[in-house]
């Protein structure tokens, strides 16, 4: 594993003036929470141009749901984590994994994220010890061990990968420090993934136009009726319904793209999601499921 403190914060950005014309495509991929669902994986984005693939986050189940987007790890320019919380990174190995062992000829994967990615890198890669000595004793031609890139961000870094442009911001997310969120830009087309937040200034830099902006979703008036104390203590650093719309409102967003539900939502309760929301928000509000696709713009 190789392991960079930061990366450049002048990064070259495109200059030709038909990027403009250019657009992002945005899946996501995983719209549940810690909460075990049937029906919805583990928090991951996918942002796709026609010339680079990001990974945003990869909770549990991301490498099938990949699969299901015509993404597998293997295609994958970078994967960015926007915090070390365990649904956000949960099959992180997979993705390590399922990349090395795909590809035909020896390959690094980026990883970059907020500090404590490298050691959190180093803890998968010793858990996989023994398969990846089981995979190079059984293949003749695999002779080396998966070979990660590893970057720490603290936010404010400008970084290229093909005709995207990836801007880390500091998000809030205390006590989990430090959590970061991406604006990731493509000509026009501009994209805010916040991660799990509350509102904060770094989200405010993150949405300030943007076409799609993402947000972890709670909805407080449900969580403050269950009797749950370790349940009520995620009341202060997720993002409620009301202050995702306020959010999107303050900043000019185009479509709030809402996911990792708590609690869990049912058939049918899409206007009890939209109302608070449609009462603040006057854009666009889309209830992600997984494998939802838009475009930006």
């Amino acid at each position: 594993m190789t392991y960079s403190r930061y990366l450049n914060r002048e990064s070259r950005l495109p200059t030709d003036t038909n990027l403009r014309n250019m657009s992002l495509s945005l899946t996501i991929l995983g719209t549940g929470s810690p909460i075990p669902s049937p029906d919805r994986a583990g928090s991951a984005s996918l942002v796709r141009t026609t010339t680079a693939a990001v990974l945003v986050d990869a909770g549990r189940g991301v490498v099938m749901r990949l699969a299901a987007a015509g993404v597998l790890p293997t295609k994958l320019d970078a994967v960015f984590i926007t915090h070390l919380h365990s649904d956000h990174i949960s099959d992180l190995n997979d993705v390590i994994t399922t990349h090395w062992v795909m590809s035909p000829t020896p390959r690094p994967l980026r990883i970059i994220g907020p500090d404590g990615t490298a050691e959190m890198v180093e803890g998968a890669l010793a858990m996989l010890a023994p398969d990846i000595r089981y995979r190079i004793a059984h293949h003749d031609d695999l002779n080396e061990p998966p070979n990660p890139e590893v970057t720490e961000l603290q936010g404010g870094e400008r970084i290229e990968i093909g005709d995207m442009v990836i801007t880390a911001e500091q998000t809030d997310h205390r006590p989990v420090e430090p959590t970061l969120g991406y604006r990731v830009t493509a000509g026009d087309a501009i994209i805010a993934l916040a991660g799990d937040s509350v509102p904060c200034a770094g989200l405010d830099r993150l949405c300030d136009q943007a076409d799609l902006y993402v947000q972890t979703v709670i909805r407080d008036d449900l969580v403050r009726m269950i009797p749950s104390a370790r349940l009520q203590d995620i009341l202060d650093y997720h993002s409620n319904v009301a202050q995702a719309a306020d959010t999107a409102m303050r900043n000019g967003v185009k479509t709030l793209v809402c996911t990792h539900y708590v609690p869990g939502r049912a058939p049918g309760d899409e206007e009890e999601w939209l109302a608070p929301m449609r009462q603040i928000f006057d854009g666009a509000i889309v209830l992600a499921d997984d494998l939802t696709t838009l475009t930006a713009p």
